[in-house]
């Protein structure tokens, strides 16, 4: 079992989110009424991987407490990571597929996270472009037919500006790809409300 499935277990997760603030091992233990050696047991674990770091160690009576807080708010596991979890998204062609669309986002956070890491290091800017919008279309044709025409148009702008010879040039990675928008949270407990 990889690494990213083991700290995918439930107890781990919610160990996590408790952890936004410090806290001691017995502190989560009693929120969320386990025994404190298991909550000190999947805190090593996660300390281990870099996932929740020491603040500070405060002595209580004859021990010493240990108070520890997520190192991050967020975390992305990639497809890599998750190996037979990630249902063939690395192998995943078809342009069309969800699995193909979670391969190509996975590569890009994790070499924009790396670029970034370096560009934070060397005191410089990361030259990216984000473009984001939303379309309804009316029909699955017409999502076709739009897929098609935008295929078509950054072909044509790629090819107008790309330049293999330009002696200072930079090859950069364009990436576009739609989804269905998630549905809005408020607006589905209205819908259902009498």
């Amino acid at each position: 079992m990889s690494d990213a499935a083991v700290l995918l277990r439930p107890l781990r997760a919610r160990i996590l989110e408790m952890l936004a603030e410090p806290q001691s091992a017995a502190m989560v233990a009693r929120r969320l009424s386990i025994a404190r050696q298991k909550v000190g047991y999947h805190l090593k674990e996660l300390e281990k991987q870099g996932l929740v770091e020491l603040v500070e160690e405060r002595k209580s009576g004859n021990c010493v407490e240990r108070i520890v807080r997520v190192t991050s708010r967020a975390y992305l596991v990639s497809a890599e990571a998750l190996g037979s979890l990630a249902q063939g998204a690395l192998e995943a062609t078809d342009r069309f597929s969800a699995a193909y669309v979670v391969a190509i986002a996975s590569r890009a956070i994790s070499e924009l996270a790396n670029m970034r890491r370096a560009a934070d290091e060397a005191g410089k800017r990361l030259a990216t472009l984000t473009l984001e919008t939303e379309i309804r279309f009316a029909s699955a044709a017409e999502r076709g037919a739009f897929a098609e025409e935008l295929a078509r148009e950054i072909a044509r702008l790629t090819a107008k500006y790309h330049d293999v010879s330009a002696p200072r040039g930079r090859t950069h990675r364009i990436v576009s790809f739609a989804y269905p928008k998630p549905a809005d949270k408020a607006a589905d407990q209205a819908a259902k409300s009498p």
